[in-house]
């Protein structure tokens, strides 16, 4: 009797853990059907907004159903889902980014250069399609109140020069300690360092610096709350940051499968410039618009539903 409970309670933990064990993963792995493209997207403004518009466009201009594999905590994780097979699609991919910190080569600030050269080790290594740019690049930005330039006459980052040994600045973790494109490599390129880096999150960095906690801080290009909160971005005038042009990518395998989808990027291409992204980073981060409901509506006001959308 002993040996028929123990068989029954092995039986019952072996069905447990593969229950919990399935269930680990992305989220959106279970709908995995032929007819179902999985879409990778980051855990940042734009990356949702893109995300939902490729999804809108590939429900409307194909028999595809779509399904996202959501919140990704960095471009590393979202790479790996579309590498290991988890997803098809990622929403965004940035050039300088996957140059550097995927592919572990050298920055290279020329952007078409750059561009080709993720192309063609996305193609060549990977079996991978990086597409034509949707118009904008996000890239990393020092930035201060709109109040401290106009006092201090700070308009480009070597002009923080005379100001750095006291001031705080706020950075994301993963740009502090980064290679090539990171904080020391800053130092050399610009030949100073603040007095205080500290690691925030991502989102915060901009409010810390309103509010005044910061001096300055270290922000992406597209963000909607530049504006709002009437910030000023320094110009990168020693040309540090390599490009960060953003494009979907898609699997060859994917592609092959459902040549229909190539249609759905090229209709992005272009269309969506830096002061666009801003607006629409804008609308979710400022006025708390749901990011699904932002893309949808961009798309409508655009045309895409009607047969005259932008080519």
């Amino acid at each position: 009797m002993k040996k028929i409970v123990r068989l029954f309670k092995a039986a019952l933990l072996l069905l447990v853990s593969t229950l919990v064990l399935s269930g680990c993963g992305f989220p959106g792995l279970n709908s995995s059907a032929n007819d179902t493209v999985r879409i990778a997207a980051q855990n940042t403004t734009e990356q949702q907004i893109m995300a939902y518009m490729l999804s809108d466009l590939i429900q409307h201009d194909t028999n595809l159903k779509t399904t996202l594999i959501n919140n990704l905590g960095s471009g590393s994780v979202s790479f790996q889902a579309v590498k290991n097979g988890n997803a098809d699609i990622s929403a965004i991919r940035y050039s300088g980014t996957d140059l550097t910190t995927i592919f572990n080569q050298e920055a290279i600030k020329n952007p078409k250069v750059a561009t080709r050269k993720v192309r063609e080790i996305y193609r060549d290594k990977y079996h991978m399609t990086y597409f034509p740019s949707y118009g904008f690049a996000d890239t990393y930005a020092f930035m201060v109140t709109g109040k401290l330039a106009r006092q201090a006459h700070l308009n480009t980052v070597s002009d923080l020069k005379k100001l750095a040994p006291n001031m705080t600045v706020g950075a994301d973790q993963i740009w502090i300690n980064r290679k090539g494109d990171g904080y020391d490599g800053f130092i050399r390129s610009y030949g100073f360092q603040f007095q205080k880096v500290y690691p925030m999150q991502i989102g915060l960095v901009y409010s810390a610096v309103q509010s005044g906690k910061m001096n300055a801080v270290l922000g992406y290009s597209t963000d909607g709350r530049i504006k709002s909160y009437d910030l000023k971005v320094l110009k990168d005038n020693k040309h540090f940051f390599p490009p960060y042009d953003a494009s979907p990518l898609a699997t060859n395998k994917i592609l092959k499968k459902h040549p229909e989808l190539k249609n759905v990027f090229l209709k992005l291409k272009g269309q969506i410039s830096l002061s666009t992204m801003q607006e629409l980073n804008a609308e979710v981060d400022n006025q708390l618009i749901e990011p699904q409901v932002v893309a949808h509506r961009f798309l409508v006001q655009h045309h895409y539903f009607d047969g005259k959308g932008d080519q």
